[in-house]
């Protein structure tokens, strides 16, 4: 039988039928030509019709009953125009006998197949089209920030080795944290006297500003940043702690976390006091 590319199929016949005996498969598919042959004419044949494409593979399904008949339900896919389409459907009508069996078909749909694409190219129009808005760009408040984070970010600088915000050298209060992702997220925020401890090793520098500046340390809220409170404690001389929420990094903090976190600081000795 010929065959019928999925792109080219215009509609799609669906029959059913029921005869009074058992059938097979191939009874069907030669009743089906059997009994269509010369009816419409030779531009209808459907056998002509098979081999020049135009009428696709049928598929046959059927079932045979308990009181010894055979129900089932055929498909015939068309790129012939409606009207030529219509016409092959009520042909399949007239098939009276499949194999040895009286018979009776009965066309029950014949579907645009182009309309379900078009569905189905609509909904897709929708959803692409829902994304797009949804991705297009953002206001220019959104975008004035953006550069004014990457300008922050940019300022990231050292201070005797360890990363810090510009305003370190000359600012009389410093706030301590972990590490330069640390230094990097609070500079987003327009913080800019933050410098970085660099790990638990508390450095010499660190100690230093420590005496001589007011200093809040700025560290995760998990039990690493418990450990650097209880290190840097031991020896140097801050003036505050603030942590980051429960289970959060200070590198992950948004702004408004982060300003939070630095209004709820508590002096060192109410620290202390909390510890006892």
């Amino acid at each position: 039988m010929g065959k019928l590319a999925q792109s080219t199929i215009k509609y799609l016949i669906e029959a059913e039928f029921s005869c009074e005996g058992i059938v097979e498969k191939p009874d069907v598919i030669g009743a089906i030509f059997g009994q269509t042959e010369g009816l419409l004419g030779q531009d209808l044949d459907l056998r002509e019709l098979q081999r020049s494409g135009r009428i696709g593979r049928i598929d046959v399904e059927l079932t045979n009953t308990e009181d010894g008949k055979t129900v089932g339900k055929f498909y015939v896919p068309s790129s012939l125009d409606s009207s030529e389409t219509a016409l092959i459907a009520a042909a399949f009508e007239t098939i009276e006998r499949i194999g040895p069996c009286s018979s009776k078909v009965r066309i029950v749909s014949v579907k645009d197949v182009r309309e379900d694409k078009r569905k189905y190219v609509l909904k897709r129009a929708k959803d692409i089209l829902q994304r797009l808005v949804q991705e297009e760009i953002p206001p220019t408040s959104a975008l004035t920030e953006k550069v004014k984070e990457g300008v922050r970010t940019a300022q990231i600088s050292e201070y005797k080795g360890l990363p810090c915000g510009p305003d370190v050298p000359n600012c009389e209060e410093l706030i301590l944290v972990e590490g330069r992702a640390d230094v990097l997220n609070l500079l987003r925020s327009g913080i800019r006297n933050v410098i970085a401890i660099g790990g638990t090793t508390i450095p010499k520098e660190i100690i230093e500003l420590s005496r001589e500046r007011i200093t809040t340390l700025f560290v995760d809220g998990d039990r690493a940043g418990d450990l650097i409170i209880k290190e840097v404690l031991q020896l140097s001389d801050v003036d505050y702690i603030a942590k980051a929420p429960e289970g959060k990094e200070v590198e992950e903090l948004s702004r408004k976390e982060i300003f939070k976190a630095l209004r709820d600081r508590i002096p060192v000795e109410e620290y202390k006091r909390s510890k006892s």
